[in-house]
Parts: C-alpha cells; structure tokens; sequence
C-alpha cells in the first residue's frame, strides 16, 4: 500500500466529472481503495474520493470513528465502507447547514445546506450491489463525497460565502469538534445487498 498525493482546489481533476468503472472487482480498484484509506488513516480524515488523489474514477471511501462521535449521541461507529460507481438520490427536500472541510481545500471549513436523509447505491469490490439509507451526519458526508466524483467542491454549494473561513481564526475553540450530537443519528437502514 501507499501514501497518495491529495489534489487541492484548483486541479483539473477535481473539475471533471470522473468516469464509471467497468469492473468493481478489478484488482487495480481494490488497491486503490486500499490505498486510499492508508492515506485517510495517515492524515485522520472520514472520506475520499478517488479524484481527490489524482485518479478520475468514480471510488469512494469513507469511514466514522467512534473518537468523532460526541457523547450522547445514539450513533454506532462505522468501519471502513468502500463505494463503486455511487449514486445519491435525496429523499426529503428539508435541507439542513452543516459545517464541512475538505482534505482539497486545507485550512478552510464552510457551511453547506445538505438534505438530511439520502439513499445511496453502489456496488462493493467483490461486485455486490449496496443500499444504504442515511440522515445526519452520514447523510452529509455522502454527499460531500460523491460531489467530488461530479468535480463539485463544498464552497460551490455554500449558499453564504461569509462562512467560508480559516480554521485557525477559531482560536483556542479549533474547528467546530466536537460535531454536536443531532448530527448523529442512527441511520434507517444500514447496508443491504
């Protein structure tokens, strides 16, 4: 496995729209994947997109760690999920500000209206298909993620610029952690197959 170079916001690559893969059980796909999680391991951050380290594929990783959930919340830790080819689909119209950052654009953070509850489909490695109904902060994190894969970055879909800033200008505070505990909430549906 290997350390993968992040694009930051100016890349081409994270302005094109990435292309399908073919073969979700190509072994290629899986050491990406594998790689692109070493790195998110390196670097303590929840999810990647495959264009984010310089390859135009629609892949994402992703995980929640039971450290960035508060207490309180009545969420489960999730393990290392990996997404192929995934599609979102919004199943309410409530839409809800959330503050997001992004490995592509270091140092900032911004907040952004997300629908509060989607479904996802993608395809596993091994070619099984996956089904997964989300809200809160997974919800958002999704999104977040498959935007990349249509060369979308969180500011594009920031409704008021003002409240894009350095996380530095937070002080002794740091940036927005914990997340509050309505963001966690357990998800309808976990995985299907």
């Amino acid at each position: 496995m290997a350390l993968l170079k992040i694009a930051r916001m100016g890349n081409p690559v994270l302005k094109k729209i990435a292309d399908p893969i073919a073969d979700p059980t190509d072994p290629q796909i899986a050491k990406l994947a594998a790689d692109m999680i070493e790195t998110l391991e390196d670097v303590g951050g929840n999810g990647l997109a495959a264009p984010q380290v310089h390859v135009s594929k629609r892949l994402v990783v992703y995980r929640i760690a039971a450290h960035q959930i508060p207490a309180g919340a009545d969420f489960k830790p999730l393990p290392w999920t990996v997404l192929v080819n995934p599609v979102i689909e919004p199943l309410t119209d409530e839409k809800k500000p959330i503050w997001e950052r992004c490995l592509s654009i270091p140092g900032l953070h911004g907040i952004v209206p997300r629908h509060t509850r989607v479904r996802c489909t993608a395809t596993s490695l091994d070619g099984r298909p996956i089904e997964r109904i989300t809200r809160g902060f997974h919800a958002m994190l999704l999104q977040h993620e498959c935007d990349h894969l249509d060369g979308i970055l969180y500011p594009m879909r920031m409704t008021d610029l003002s409240t894009l800033a350095f996380n530095s200008e937070l002080g002794e505070r740091g940036f927005l952690f914990p997340r509050p505990v309505e963001e966690f909430v357990e998800d309808n549906a976990a995985a299907t197959t």
